[in-house]
């Protein structure tokens, strides 16, 4: 495979950047749709898939949303034309036949600890692509933990086996006033070769 040029870096790490102003600009339906496409692509143990998205996009469902989110996101996120409500499937494993195999169910079936386990690490892990994915379709992201989850899982996900992970907020940013950006830890402080 040939190696992604400088540009398409650029829009996906190096010059991305966090976002909590957005222009007044909407993020259609067949964009959000493109971002599941690529997302779903993206490896997760024995294809286990556990992440699931609310794509928050109606002022009544933002204002179902707002009680719950910390105070200092909620403009940002009511601003934002998409707030993703990036979740985990506690019973993933039920899908696995058709993912993976059949057999495969058992492995979380005989052991909660593992099935809670690998649900929230391979949904982290989805969501992550999630982040990029959108970066390459051209969108801003706004990632965030400052919420309350017990009360979005009771508000969005109720009756169902869905634990809400993080909110991203989507959109098509207004980079003006961004701070510079934060230092990055260098090579030789965050890594090792053994």
């Amino acid at each position: 495979m040939d190696k992604l040029d400088k540009t398409s870096l650029d829009l996906i790490f190096r010059e991305a950047r966090t976002v909590s102003r957005w222009q007044d600009r909407e993020v259609s339906r067949e964009t959000l749709e493109a971002l599941w496409d690529l997302v779903r692509m993206g490896p997760t143990s024995a294809n286990c898939s556990p992440m699931r998205v609310t794509f928050v996009v109606s002022d009544a469902a933002k204002a179902r949303l707002e009680p719950f989110l910390m105070s200092a996101n909620v403009e940002q996120t009511m601003a934002a034309p998409v707030v993703s409500i990036l979740a985990y499937d506690t019973k993933f494993y039920e899908h696995l036949p058709r993912l993976f195999m059949e057999e495969a169910v058992s492995w979380f079936t005989s052991s909660a600890k593992l099935a809670q386990e690998t649900a929230f690490r391979n949904a982290t892990l989805q969501g992550a692509y999630f982040i990029l994915g959108a970066r390459a379709l051209g969108l801003d992201c706004g990632p965030m933990s400052g919420f309350d989850g017990g009360g979005v899982d009771k508000e969005f996900f109720d009756g169902t086996s869905f634990k809400s992970n993080f909110l991203v907020n989507l959109g098509y940013g207004d980079r003006t006033g961004l701070d510079p950006r934060a230092y990055r830890f260098a090579f030789d402080e965050a890594c090792e070769i053994v």
